[in-house]
Order: structure tokens, then sequence, then C-alpha cells
């Protein structure tokens, strides 16, 4: 009797180097899940155990000051050299603070990046004034983390109204408690929205194909990944429906379905 694909277990091998990794297959095209803030190499696994029961190499990651890599402290574009050196060429995936960093490394190494695909992320804000008060506020967020505690803090963050409609499953809400106060707050300080000079003017540099996605409820980032997927030579924009920020824990069919979509299409551009 043939093994379904839907129902192979997926295993999972522990990476070498300092930015903690796993990855599962070794043969196929090699997709690269990075995870955003708070969050943990885990929060992409559902959606790339699919991958790779479907033939793909998939690979799962620890971001600096999370996980595996808490003791790592790294900004973006150290972070974007990590994540390149651990995971070498393929198409990569991020997640807000994740796209963000994969977006540093298409930038600086496109070698690297084979196709991108950004859910809600925000290639930077642009008003000097408002990038220095989100800078403060995130500094003075780090402080408060690192105050009262990670449980304390995870459950304020869900409850920000960008999460609104997010229920954390027992897992999600396991993993982002085993990060440290420590970690996170050494995270927002190095690698929070309000320390990233914009990119928008280089988003032209992007020649690979680009995917951005955002939730449908999801207002001010389904604007910015909209603006994105036409800044960039070959852009596509996908809305996932009836989600917020957090859309691939949200709704992982529809991202799986809009990811599977854009990679057939862009297949024989990368091969």
């Amino acid at each position: 009797m043939v093994e379904r694909a839907a129902e192979r277990p997926v295993h999972w091998r522990r990476g070498a180097g300092p930015l903690a990794t796993w990855s599962s297959g070794t043969a196929g095209e090699r997709l690269v899940f990075v995870h955003g803030f708070t969050q943990g190499n885990r929060s992409w696994r559902p959606i790339a155990d699919h991958f790779a029961r479907r033939g793909h190499e998939c690979v799962v990651v620890d971001l600096p000051g999370h996980g595996e890599s808490a003791d790592i402290r790294a900004d973006l574009r150290t972070s974007a050299s990590l994540l390149g050196e651990a995971c070498g060429v393929g198409t990569y995936i991020g997640y807000s603070l994740g796209g963000r960093v994969c977006l540093h490394l298409a930038l600086q190494a496109p070698h690297l990046v084979q196709r991108l695909a950004l859910l809600g992320a925000n290639p930077g804000i642009t008003n000097e004034d408002e990038r220095a008060r989100r800078r403060a506020a995130d500094d003075q967020l780090a402080q408060r983390l690192v105050e009262v505690g990670v449980p304390a803090f995870i459950d304020d963050w869900v409850a920000l109204p960008l999460f609104a409609g997010l229920a954390l499953s027992d897992a999600d809400r396991a993993e982002r408690l085993a990060n440290t106060a420590e970690g996170l707050a050494s995270s927002l300080q190095f690698c929070g929205a309000g320390t990233q000079l914009p990119l928008w003017d280089r988003l032209l540099e992007l020649t690979m194909p680009v995917l951005t996605m955002a939730g449908s409820l999801d207002d001010a980032y389904e604007a910015i990944c909209e603006r994105v997927a036409s800044a960039v030579p070959d852009g596509t924009f996908a809305t996932i429906h009836g989600v917020g920020h957090a859309a691939h824990l949200q709704s992982p069919t529809q991202v799986i379905t809009r990811l599977e979509g854009w990679l057939a299409t862009t297949r024989h551009a990368t091969l």
C-alpha cells in the first residue's frame, strides 16, 4: 500500500552553526521559513510539514534572541547574514520580523534568495520622527519585558489590536513561553522597526520573484504589502481572507494555497 503524502511523518534534523536551524528532506527545492517576534521555528512547521511531504527540502530557524538562538545578539543586517550562512540558497518565506530579516538578506546576498515571500512585513518607517518614536517605544517595551517576565508580556503582546482574532494554541503559547526575557528584549532593541532604515528605495533591486501576503483584517499591512508587490520588478500580492496579522497561524490552509500557486507559476524563473 502506498502511503499518502499527507500521512507521511516529517523528520526534522538539527543543523550545525550558531543560528539554530532544523531541516527536513534532502532533495527538491529548498524553502526556508522564518518566524516573527516572540515565536520560534515551530510556528511555521505545520506549513513546512506540508511542503516537506510534497518533495521540498524545508528549513526552519530560531532567529537571534529566540528559542535556541536566545543568546545571540544581532541587528537586522547581522541576523540576515547569519540566516544566509545557515540556510544557503533557497526560497525564503518570512513573517513580520522574519520577513524583514529575509528582505535584508535578499538585498545583501541576492544570489542566495531565489524567491522571496513576505507575510505582514514592512520595508521600513520612512518618517524619521515616527521612526525615532517607534525606537523609543520598543526600548521601553524591552525594559518592561525584563521587568514583568515572559508570561505576562506574551499575554499583553497577543492582546494588541494587531493580533485581534488570534487564539494561541497550546503549542504556540508553550513555544513563546520558552523564550527568555533577555533574548526577546535584545530582539526589540536590535531588530525593532524603529532601528530599521527604510528599504523602500531599494525594492527595485529585488529581481527575484516576490510574493507579499497580508490578512484582509490587517488594514495597514495589507496596504504596505500591496505597495511592495507593486514596487518590485516581479511582484505578486495575495490576500489571506478573514484573518489579521498572524495569517499563517489563523489560516494556514490559505497561506499554503497562496504559496503553492506562486511557487508553481514562478518555478521556471529559478531553475
